[in-house]
């Protein structure tokens, strides 16, 4: 049955449903257009409306070929509606569980057109913030791109920030989905257009791998990877791709790539590409739907009566294009409580005590062997020193005992001393140093040699 939003469009018939609300296919002065209404507890926050009201001018102003255009934006009583472009097509987790992972190639396509997009949106001073699989509209009525990839829009602008209103969030919320968050909005700083960067080479990895890095388990532990850990790489990809990748998920906002930059390197790497086949790799070898958690993931669960395990919270999902079996492993676009830095620095405390772990048994005999080698060398030069500490304390005892038999305590010790004066004399000069005077050095049999004396000393 019609519907009518405002004075100017009418919708027909729900195409999709997402988080924040229910596309409707509709009818406007110009044709067929996409109606976003959101939904009613959106559309009754008065602070909410008012944003999205500010918010009009700078979404609607936003005119790309890779964006799904914001035609109108529309407060109707209860109803908020952003009127948009409709796209002939499907999104791209629709494609993704419906035909499985991308060819590399058609991948890398598909995510240039999405960099081209958000580089328009940064240039104009909007973040996008929810970059996700659910927004990359495929535009199967446009010729297709390298390697016969669909082309790509990216929706659903503005949505995020206008949902994430500071009455509704506030500084200790998170507004985004877990999988696709980077570091820093889980760290509590302003989300930047590097955070945009960070989610879209995540969905890359994604369309390649056919899971995200640091997704699997409950949503604590998600949070924890993306501060902790670094991104495991995908066996069989060309340097070159996983250098971007890698380069794009960075920890540190300012090392990852602009949007422009990574659609052209990107492009880049098409040839390369060319013919590679989807890589078979195993599955995800995240937690599953139950997994123990630290103390610091423990405040994301709930605890079940009596048995003291923390489980994922698992409720209906909402997919964005209506499916036989909706996704109930994957949280949308939700809001968080954000981790304190007492929570963030027990994440850290679970990656250090995991790096700690007893190594596999072929890294452990390597260091066991290390180990052994270093004890030998150091109870070689033990002895060493031992030896030698031994020789000069018998060298000062034997030097000792030899004066202290001549001297004023035995009648002639002059006299003594004299001729001992003398005979070292005659020694020095034939080269040599006597037994028992001072520097000379103990020999192999016990006692003591003659050493040289250069021919400067005499």
């Amino acid at each position: 049955m019609a519907r009518k939003i405002g004075s100017r469009y009418t919708v027909h018939q729900v195409i999709g449903r997402g988080s924040a609300g229910t596309v409707w296919l509709g009818e406007g002065p110009d044709g067929p257009v996409a109606v976003k209404l959101l939904r009613e507890d959106l559309a009754t926050d008065q602070v909410l409306v008012g944003r999205f009201v500010q918010e009009r001018a700078a979404l609607t102003s936003l005119d790309h070929p890779r964006v799904v255009g914001v035609r109108d934006m529309v407060v109707d009583g209860d109803d908020l509606a952003l009127v948009m472009e409709l796209v002939h097509g499907t999104d791209l987790r629709s494609r993704l569980e419906r035909e499985g992972v991308l060819p590399p190639q058609a991948a890398v396509a598909v995510i240039a057109d999405v960099a081209d997009g958000l580089a328009a949106a940064h240039a104009a001073g909007i973040v996008h913030r929810d970059v996700k699989p659910e927004n990359v509209m495929l535009d199967l009525a446009a010729p297709p791109g390298p390697g016969g990839a669909p082309r790509a829009k990216l929706t659903d602008f503005g949505i995020a920030r206008l949902v994430d209103a500071p009455r509704r969030t506030r500084a200790t919320r998170i507004i985004g989905t877990p999988d696709y968050l980077a570091p820093e909005i889980i760290e509590g700083l302003e989300p930047r257009a590097a955070v945009d960067i960070y989610a879209l080479a995540t969905v890359l990895y994604e369309l390649i791998a056919g899971f995200t890095p640091f997704g699997g388990g409950h949503t604590g532990a998600v949070l924890r990877r993306h501060v902790t850990e670094s991104v495991p790489p995908v066996p069989g990809l060309p340097d070159g791709l996983w250098r971007i990748i890698a380069e794009c998920l960075a920890k540190a906002p300012a090392s990852r790539l602009r949007a422009d930059e990574l659609a052209e390197r990107l492009r880049e790497q098409l040839a390369a590409l060319a013919g590679l086949p989807p890589l078979a790799l195993p599955a995800q070898g995240r937690p599953a739907a139950e997994e123990q958690l630290t103390p610091a993931e423990a405040v994301y669960a709930e605890v079940e009566t009596g048995s003291g395990a923390h489980r994922r919270r698992r409720g209906p999902a909402v997919p964005l294009v209506s499916s036989p079996a909706p996704d109930s492993t994957r949280d949308t676009h939700t809001s968080l409580r954000r981790p304190s830095p007492e929570e963030l620095a027990g994440y850290a405390a679970q990656s250090r005590a995991q790096r700690a772990a007893p190594p596999a048994a072929g890294h452990r005999r390597g260091r066991q062997a290390l180990v052994r080698r270093r004890r030998l060398l150091a109870v070689l030069l033990a002895v060493v020193l031992l030896l030698a500490g031994a020789a000069a304390a018998y060298a000062a005892f034997a030097h000792g005992s030899g004066a202290g038999g001549s001297g004023a305590h035995r009648p002639g010790a002059h006299g003594s001393a004299a001729a001992h004066a003398a005979t070292a004399d005659r020694t020095v000069a034939n080269g040599t140093v006597p037994q028992g005077a001072p520097g000379a050095v103990p020999a192999a049999a016990g006692g003591y040699r003659p050493v040289p004396v250069p021919a400067a000393n005499h």
